[in-house]
């Protein structure tokens, strides 16, 4: 299929104004296909002229465009339907015949094991909307919906617009405003529902049967997340939500965190924690509640002209959903977490050799403009949306962002509109800070030299590094800060607008041991912490009691291990000293997960594993044995010992349910992480694998089950896994991705070498049958975790090939420089853990 270049949409545009959507599915066709049948008005600027349609049909029954029945046969050619001598108002209507997907993206449709029920869902993201009905598929043709549905009688229907039984099996849904097409959606199934109401706003939860029970223990906080972030928004954009209901869909097998179509916004219902569940990752759901709903006005009410611009609704929201939290619920250390979480993602993508700037990249084609949905886009678009604030004031800005909605509502906008806005309450020319912050890839490192004498600072000079293949002139602000023992010895804001900034306020105070630059986590850097710093760290981390600073200290060594400017040793020693001291939720959990899953595994060769993992589980016993039994706190400590421990009869009697730490009694999902460990030492097989499945016979359950086979450490295992994997099996999304994340888990190299070679041949080929978007998640996580020249040269080799496509080949990029970075420490810095 031809993916839509931004000549063509401007073209399209110029052209074509799309009046109103009618839009009759039928989901009661069996499991394989659904019927669609869309009636689009529009005008045409010249009448005479021709264009054209977007549609991904199984087959097209009829069309007839003003009236005059069309031949279907072979008038579709890669995905458009040709429209010629448009008069001057228009309408067709074609009737086709969809397949549903299975990888995530434009009509999914999931059987839930549990009880063989199957549930519908559209995601029509990016430009998947033409494969559930025909439509002019590009972000700034607009129009309102009438939608139709005709489903299973036992079936509920949740869309855009309000929901209403028309007959037996048949629903209509209330005329929307104005959409983009990839917001249109429908969610069908024997879907489970709590209802409630706020400010005059009909609410709805909504999950697949056998989730009721945690569906119904988490909705109060749900709804208690959506009423403040109502609240806040409607307070800080002085436009109250137009859209109707507001409902909420947890749906399987789902691509993406969430998707924030008007008035039904559709989650992964792995956010429905099963079990026990931390305080980070309930704010981690009530984040992406509130990101998700700001997207009701930034990507909803105003939508991006093109895709160039998407972090215009990316960006904001990012932005937004933090400050709502820590400004309107309890979680009030959002920032945080962003620090450790969305932050370290963000810096990934920035280390890449596909880093981009956060606007401004003309995306060519649509399929192109996927790429860059990354963590440029979010994390540092909203850091550098707060650099913007410190430059013109809070103020200011959201008179700006009030202007910008309210001339831009079911419309379009550009950066350029948005950077209209903000001068215009401004009053400041944002042209040289735009093309710095916004024009310009990559970062600035920060750091801080200090000079001292008998124990007194002498001097203290910011340092600020622009890179020399990216040079720009960023101003920054942002504070350092000093600890010794736990004492804060000093803070100075700072704004550094050149290479090197003087603060005088520290000279002549006491020298701190651990020095912190960025320590509010107020700008976008690399930080680099000193020598004296890092050799300070493992006996002062603990003690400092700045959450904030705690988060960006973690971050600067993450990045630096990264980097190979700090050793895996020395990320390890800090580990065993402070990790287990911390009291703060998401530094726990996030620290943890990446020392286990990301640290160890990359970066200290396979033959040392082993004694690395070790380390991590003696930290982990320590913070089980200091954490309060039964809080949320107390399950990082289980949990990485969980998937660390070497000791038989201690995972044998969790993994049966026996001796449990508090609060995981009867916890399914704490279970297969024990089971994932007991099968990557091989000490339970296939049969054992499936034991443990058929005690949670659910989706989830099956996921892991998957995941602990291709995890066995025999031959059989993994060519069974690879031919599941990479061969047309009918794997789901889901399935893929966690038959990958099991695969590379082995004692030595020598039992999947001869695989490495065939990922770079066969992962690639899934694109004939496995969509973009979910084939870019299997290419990274199914990457060969073979750290040596070999895979190096294969994976040149590949990324020079001229047929990827291009969500393959951004993510070989990025693949690829993660394993240049493993490379590059194990050379740095040796065998040493």
């Amino acid at each position: 299929m031809r993916s839509l270049t931004l000549a063509e949409a401007r073209e399209r545009s110029s052209l074509i104004t799309v009046t109103s959507y009618a839009v009759e599915l039928d989901l009661d066709q069996g499991t394989e296909v659904f019927g669609s049948r869309t009636s689009v008005r529009f005008t045409c600027a010249e009448p005479g002229a021709g264009s054209w349609i977007d549609l991904k049909a199984r087959s097209v029954e009829t069309i007839s465009l003003n009236g005059e029945s069309l031949d279907p046969a072979d008038v579709v050619v890669d995905g458009r339907l040709p429209l010629e001598g448009l008069a001057a108002d228009n309408e067709l209507v074609v009737a086709a015949t969809m397949a549903y997907s299975h990888d995530g993206q434009g009509l999914h449709r999931a059987t839930d094991p549990a009880d063989d029920l199957d549930y519908v869902y559209g995601h029509l993201f990016l430009d998947a909307a033409p494969s559930a009905y025909a439509c002019f598929d590009q972000p700034d043709l607009k129009a309102p919906y009438d939608v139709t549905v005709h489903a299973p009688l036992e079936w509920t229907v949740i869309g855009n617009g309000a929901a209403s039984k028309a007959g037996a099996g048949t629903w209509t849904l209330a005329t929307t405003k104005p959409l983009a097409t990839y917001f249109m959606t429908v969610c069908a199934g024997p879907y489970v529902s709590v209802h409630d109401e706020h400010d005059g706003i009909p609410l709805g939860l909504h999950a697949r049967a056998s989730l009721r029970e945690p569906l119904e223990r988490h909705a109060a906080e749900l709804f208690d997340v959506t009423k403040r972030s109502f609240d806040y928004f409607h307070g800080l954009f002085g436009i109250r939500y137009p859209f109707g209901e507001y409902h909420q869909v947890f749906v399987p097998e789902f691509n993406a965190g969430a998707m924030e179509n008007p008035g039904c916004v559709t989650f992964r219902d792995q956010y429905l924690y099963r079990g026990a569940a931390t305080r980070d990752e309930l704010l981690t759901r009530a984040n992406t509640v509130s990101h998700e709903m700001s997207h009701m006005w930034f990507g909803d009410i105003v939508t991006m002209k093109w895709w160039d611009d998407l972090w215009l609704n990316e960006s904001f929201a990012e932005y937004m959903s933090h400050r709502c939290l820590v400004d309107a619920t309890e979680y009030t250390d959002a920032w945080v977490d962003s620090s450790i979480v969305r932050k370290v993602w963000g810096y990934g993508a920035e280390r890449s050799p596909s880093t981009h700037p956060v606007a401004g990249v003309e995306a060519l084609d649509a399929q192109s403009a996927l790429q860059n949905f990354d963590g440029i886009s979010y994390a540092k678009g909203a850091a550098t949306l707060r650099q913007l604030i410190a430059y013109v004031g809070d103020e200011h800005f959201i008179a700006g962002v009030r202007a910008y909605l309210t001339d831009k509502s079911y419309g379009n906008g550009t950066l350029a509109d948005f950077l209209g806005a903000i001068e215009t309450a401004s009053g400041k020319d944002l042209e040289a800070w735009s093309r710095a912050w916004l024009l310009t890839a990559d970062r600035d490192t920060i750091s801080v030299d200090v000079e001292e004498q008998a124990g007194v600072v002498e001097s203290a000079v910011v340092r600020r590094e622009a890179p020399a293949d990216r040079p720009a002139d960023r101003p920054h602000a942002f504070d350092v800060a000093g600890w010794t023992d736990g004492r804060e010895l000093g803070r100075v804001m700072v704004t550094a607008t050149g290479p090197e900034t003087t603060l005088a306020e520290l000279e002549g105070t006491p020298e701190p041991s651990v020095v912190v630059p960025n320590a509010s986590d107020l700008t976008w850097a690399r930080v680099r912490l000193s020598d004296a710093t890092v050799a300070a760290l493992p006996s002062q981390l603990g003690q400092i009691p700045d959450a904030q600073a705690r988060a960006v200290v973690w971050s600067a060594l993450i990045d630096g291990v990264h980097g190979a400017t700090v050793a895996p040793e020395a990320f390890l020693d800090v580990f065993d000293a402070a990790w287990p001291l911390e009291t703060n939720s998401s530094i726990l959990t996030r620290v943890a997960a990446y020392a286990e899953h990301r640290i160890v595994p990359y970066f200290v060769p396979r033959e040392l594993q082993e004694a690395a993992m070790a380390r991590l589980n003696r930290a982990a016993v320590g913070l089980l044995e200091r954490a309060t039994a039964g809080t949320t706190e107390s399950l990082p400590g289980p949990r990485l010992v969980a998937g660390t421990s070497d000791d038989e009869a201690l995972l044998r009697a969790w993994a049966d349910g026996q001796g449990l730490p508090a609060g995981l009694e009867d916890d399914g999902d704490f279970r297969w992480i024990v089971v994932r460990n007991l099968s990557a030492r091989g000490l339970i097989g296939v049969a054992e694998v499936e034991s443990f499945r058929a005690k949670d016979d659910t989706l989830q359950g099956g996921l892991n089950a998957l995941m602990c086979r291709a995890s066995l450490p025999d031959a059989d295992a993994k060519a069974w896994a690879w031919e599941q994997l990479t061969g047309r099996q009918g794997r789901s999304n889901y399935e893929m991705v966690h038959l990958a994340r099991g695969f590379w888990v082995a004692p030595d190299d020598s039992l999947v070498a001869d695989y490495v070679p065939r990922y770079f041949t066969d992962v690639p080929a899934m694109s004939d049958w496995v969509g973009e978007d979910a084939l870019s998640r299997v290419v990274l996580v199914a990457f060969p975790r073979v750290f040596d020249d070999e895979t190096a040269r294969l994976s040149a080799a590949a990324i020079s090939r001229d047929d990827l496509t291009p969500a393959v080949h951004r993510s070989l990029v990025d693949a690829d420089a993660e394993l240049r970075e493993a490379l590059a420490s194990r050379a740095t810095f040796g065998a040493a853990v």
